[in-house]
């Protein structure tokens, strides 16, 4: 391999940060212009630790208009519609592999946990990464060769998601590695929660600067 080669993609599954079209579900209590800034800041957070990693080729699979919050240095494939499966499997398919695939809901990912979550893939002896998510789904799939038929009857967005995803690639045969469990921001309680651990990103700094008064369940 060359210095310039890069060892795999990191593809960031990703929504233009426009109001009403991101973190929906974050309103209430936020409103929607609420919502896509906190958007905004995890997207930024994610695509900046994903650039300062070395030797890997930076795409955003990207549902929307690109704006300037894209860094020059990634490149960009269009989603396709239809459900997360088959933007997921359309996704990897374009790209092609070896890749990481993650989203734009997990703001605390830093350059380290990414570069490890490499590692763990182009690891002898490993076909597949999946980094568990507490709600049950999943924050980041990696795949050495994907076809695309990764997610075939894979149920997106349940709390099974992800026990569902490692029965799928295990049932193709894949030798699977596990990476750490992390906690995705669906929520405003998740925000709150992910603000507090990692306090020196730009999500929490948006979080800290809303004015929102909302009373979150323990």
């Amino acid at each position: 391999m060359s210095r310039r080669e890069p060892r795999a993609a990191v593809v960031v599954m990703a929504k233009s940060p426009q109001p009403g079209r991101v973190k929906t579900r974050l309103c209430p209590p936020c409103t929607p212009a609420e919502a896509a800034t906190l958007a905004a800041a995890a997207l930024a957070d994610t695509l900046a630790a994903v650039e300062a990693l070395p030797q890997i080729r930076p795409v955003v699979a990207l549902d929307g208009p690109v704006g300037p919050w894209l860094p020059r240095a990634f490149d960009v494939v269009p989603q396709v519609a239809g459900d997360l499966g088959t933007r997921l499997a359309a996704a990897t398919t374009t790209v092609g592999g070896p890749m990481l695939v993650v989203g734009m809901d997990t703001p605390q990912l830093d350059t380290a946990l990414l570069d490890n979550a490499l590692r763990a893939l182009l690891a002898p002896g490993v076909d597949a990464v999946l980094g568990p998510a507490t709600d049950g789904g999943y924050w980041a799939i990696g795949l050495d060769s994907p076809t695309g038929c990764e997610f075939d009857d894979v149920p997106m967005s349940t709390d099974h998601t992800g026990a569902a995803q490692l029965a799928r690639l295990s049932a193709l045969g894949l030798r699977v590695g596990s990476l750490t469990v992390q906690r995705d921001v669906d929520t405003f309680a998740d925000a709150l929660a992910v603000a507090v651990a990692a306090p020196a990103t730009r999500f929490a700094a948006a979080v800290r600067a809303l004015a929102v008064a909302v009373a979150v369940p323990a």
